[in-house]
């Protein structure tokens, strides 16, 4: 799944210049994709083929990542080991720490299958798209963005689900081997394999990249309907009423106002420069849906999966509109400056317009 850096940025001109907001074309499927599986939910023999489907659909989306990402990506910047530290630490401690206070604080808040899916998210590693668009945005260091999200992004497909596991046995569940085994076959190693064929299918990925955008778009789709379904065979719908899910979106919005700002107190306590920190700020808050949704139907699957997925879908969009006009006010405050103020020079148009998977 890809978003555009063109339609991120749109969002943030519009956050910054104008009151009036449209909503992300993808969260906008999303939201359709739920209300289509509540309605009509597949079942039986229908539910067995679309849950062969999306399995494929999984594997087939982690071998393109693999194969789209360049190993200069990885290589590169890695001296900005400051910078990684901090995203690294908000990614995958701060979030953490923060799910289980306030599960702890307030444990009859929430449904536990819904606390299970918050401490999800934030397991989840951040994303490489959005974190290298608002960091462009918001003229930041977007070198160090990319080889920031995307370490991330690589990490936490083993990280995250030993994360999440031991999260949730301290919140009294578990996930036991059979599902982390499942997480490497299906996501790790269709990966690991796309990008030893980069050399022969990487040039043709990188010049289909608009057309393998929709077959990241519709295999996230796939899996959603597949796995709201089942939940909605089982009864979600009765777990979950209005009033739950809107407690829930207050409890995914504080989980990014606490990464938002713990991420740039970091920043500012090591001394980062200004352009360092923005790179911090919005790869260090970011979640990614592209690892998170597969990652649940593959660790969980069937009817378990559809409630696990309910806090990263509610933060996901919260996310982009939040971070699109944190990276206008960034922007704003960096044109106030005189250029010699300014520590490095904002990103090149061919950075900033690349399409990366997120």
């Amino acid at each position: 799944m890809s978003i555009t850096v063109r339609s991120v940025r749109s969002l943030a001109a519009r956050a910054g210049s104008r009151p009036r907001f449209r909503p992300d074309g993808f969260v906008l499927a999303l939201a359709g994709v739920v209300i289509v599986s509540t309605v009509i939910p597949c079942d039986g023999e229908g539910a067995r083929v679309f849950g062969v489907l999306a399995k494929f659909a999984i594997a087939a989306l982690f071998f393109l990542q693999g194969a789209r990402l360049s190993r200069d990506a990885i290589i590169n910047g890695l001296t900005h080991w400051r910078i990684h530290s901090v995203t690294a630490s908000t990614t995958f401690v701060v979030f953490p720490a923060i799910g289980l206070g306030i599960s702890a604080l307030l444990p009859t808040l929430l449904p536990p299958v819904l606390w299970k899916g918050v401490l999800f998210a934030c397991a989840l590693p951040s994303t490489v798209q959005s974190s290298i668009a608002l960091t462009s945005i918001a003229e930041g260091n977007v070198a160090a963005a990319v080889c920031s999200a995307t370490l991330s992004s690589l990490v936490g497909i083993v990280l995250s689900p030993l994360l999440f596991s031991m999260m949730s046995r301290l919140h009294g569940g578990g996930i036991d081997a059979d599902g982390i085994w499942q997480v490497i076959l299906q996501l790790l190693v269709p990966f690991a394999v796309g990008h030893l064929a980069r050399p022969w299918i990487g040039a043709w990925a990188g010049r289909n990249r608009s057309i393998l955008a929709v077959t990241d778009r519709s295999s996230i789709l796939l899996v959603v309907y597949t796995a709201f379904s089942a939940a909605v065979v089982h009864g979600v719908w009765h777990q979950v009423p209005a009033a739950t899910l809107g407690i829930l979106g207050c409890v995914m919005a504080l989980l990014l106002a606490g990464g938002l700002l713990i991420a740039r107190m970091s920043g500012h306590a090591i001394g980062l420069q200004r352009v360092d920190e923005v790179a911090v700020v919005f790869c260090g808050s970011q979640k990614s849906l592209v690892v998170g949704v597969p990652m649940a139907s593959a660790l969980l699957g069937g009817a378990s999966a559809g409630p696990l997925l309910l806090p990263i879908m509610i933060y996901y969009p919260l996310q982009l509109v939040v971070c699109a006009w944190l990276a206008r006010r960034y922007a704003i405050a960096s044109t106030a400056k005189p250029p010699a103020a300014r520590s490095v020079p904002p990103a090149s148009a061919d950075v900033a317009s690349t399409p990366l998977p997120s």
